[in-house]
């Protein structure tokens, strides 16, 4: 490949040329909900992330088996090691089984991920279907002597592992840091240091989410099941580990920790995470009780939201940042973001009616290139967006008979057009593809105009006034071309 992919190993901490370990499969494993509650703007962030990545690696040719897990136990209240199980306590206060809120949630989220255009994964193991795995991958650690039981209780041991290894080199902490820093939690007094972590933690009688093991009735820690998961369908050694920032430390931390003392050796080759997505500064999250999901941008129901926002609007708001930026929310930048969307598909539909002339006076021949070298380059989806929208002033200027493109050209822009912006960033029309069909909308308000164009023909002025001005009245914004005319929505 003349310009190879390149991507940020949080890692290693700089850009590296990406190389699969078993060509053509890439293995990717990305961390995904928790579900307990619906999802908001921030799980949305690291959804379209890693699907644009899904996309992409599909795009230059590689087979990709991407694993996205589903938390449905052992995310507990206050800490990794502490509280009220958050799937238990739903199921609790709305008297459901916990299993039932499981589902509720999945779909709710599949739901919202299918509006967005995300791509289903490969595959997607729910944390309490691999109990067992979970149990038998804590054995393995036990036996290496990294982790110990405690009142029927697992932890592991970090201090022993920092000895041996370096706890602490994905997230840049050190463990004198660490334990400076580490609260004291109604049962620390089970651990041996402050910073060991559950593997296994021993059930409370109320608790309603358990499973027997050797050590006690009880559940596995929240680290844990990416480790597991990962390594049943991925292999001991895979490519990618992903998902936000929020996780790099200390689940992400602690999946290295324990992937090294089970098997001797790192599971993953490139860390990947995408940057928050923040409300007057801060992270949009369900911890801070700031946020917004995303059924409400798609009603506009929520008091700070001015208006609906639609699925394919956010996901265009989302990628005209970079992945590992933050994104501010606002109004303002969802209403900039709407409207440059519905400028790229104006683009895209003139495109398509353009007419090829001999020669081109415009040049779009680079646009492929330039498109994949920003790909390539980190997964810069902002500065294809800069590109596509740099061909659009190239088809403006044809559309508008001040340029004029060869047949060739105009085939090969179709193509990079079409690839980009639909196959890779994973935009739709969602004027065309709503549940609501617009085809008969669209064609009235053509014949309208066909009878404007033709009473503007016969020099009926009137009656070609009186069409444009009441369509600009009901909202319609139409434009005469040398060929005709065109309209939109304003």
């Amino acid at each position: 490949m003349e310009h190879p992919l390149h991507i940020y190993n949080t890692l290693t901490r700089r850009k590296e040329q990406f190389v699969p370990l078993h060509e053509p499969l890439v293995g990717m494993y990305v961390c995904g909900p928790t579900v307990y509650g619906d999802a908001h703007l921030g799980h949305a962030r690291p959804a379209i992330t890693f699907d644009i990545l899904f996309r992409y690696l599909r795009h230059l040719g590689y087979k990709v088996r991407y694993v996205r897990n589903i938390t449905d136990v052992g995310h507990l209240e206050h800490d990794a090691d502490e509280g009220e199980d958050k799937v238990a306590k739903k199921a609790r206060l709305e008297k459901l089984e916990p299993m039932e809120v499981v589902q509720y949630y999945v779909n709710r989220y599949h739901k919202a991920m299918e509006r967005l255009n995300v791509l289903p994964p490969s595959i997607e193991p729910f944390a309490s279907g691999h109990i067992i795995e979970q149990i038998e991958y804590i054995k393995e650690i036990l036996d290496h002597g990294y982790a110990y039981e405690s009142n029927g209780s697992v932890y592991f041991d970090v201090p022993k592992y920092n000895r041996d290894f370096h706890y602490g080199k994905l997230s840049g902490r050190n463990i004198d840091e660490l334990l400076s820093a580490t609260r004291q939690l109604d049962g620390q007094q089970e651990k041996h240091n402050p910073a060991d972590f559950a593997l296994w933690k021993k059930a409370a009688p109320e608790h309603i989410m358990h499973w027997p093991s050797p050590w006690s009735e009880g559940f596995p820690g929240w680290h844990l099941e990416c480790s597991t998961m990962g390594q049943k369908y991925l292999g001991e050694t895979f490519d990618i580990h992903g998902g936000g920032m929020d996780l790099i430390f200390p689940h992400h931390e602690c999946e290295i920790a324990q992937s090294v003392a089970h098997s001797g050796h790192d599971a993953v080759r490139y860390w990947m995470h995408n940057n928050m997505i923040t409300i007057n500064g801060q992270k949009m999250g369900k911890s801070l009780g700031n946020f917004i999901t995303l059924d409400e941008f798609f009603t506009g129901s929520h008091k700070l939201l001015s208006q609906a926002y639609s699925p394919m609007t956010i996901r265009f708001f989302i990628l005209q940042a970079h992945y590992g930026g933050t994104v501010d929310f606002s109004n303002e930048a969802l209403q900039a973001a709407q409207k440059a969307y519905e400028r790229m598909l104006d683009g895209w539909k003139r495109l398509n009616e353009l007419k090829p002339s001999e020669t081109s006076s415009v040049d779009v021949t680079d646009l492929d290139r330039k498109c994949h070298e920003a790909m390539n380059d980190d997964l810069n989806t902002p500065i294809v967006i800069a590109h596509l929208f740099e061909a659009c002033k190239a088809i403006n200027l044809v559309n508008d008979g001040k340029a004029t493109i060869s047949e060739a050209d105009l085939d090969q822009l179709k193509s990079t057009f079409s690839t980009f912006l639909f196959d890779i960033l994973g935009i739709y029309d969602e004027r065309e593809s709503g549940s609501v069909n617009l085809r008969p909308y669209e064609e009235a308000v053509d014949l309208l105009l066909e009878i404007r164009k033709d009473a503007k023909s016969r020099k009926d002025w009137a009656t070609s006034d009186l069409i444009r001005n009441r369509l600009a009245e009901i909202g319609f914004d139409v434009k005469d071309t040398k060929d005709g005319f065109e309209w939109k929505v304003k």
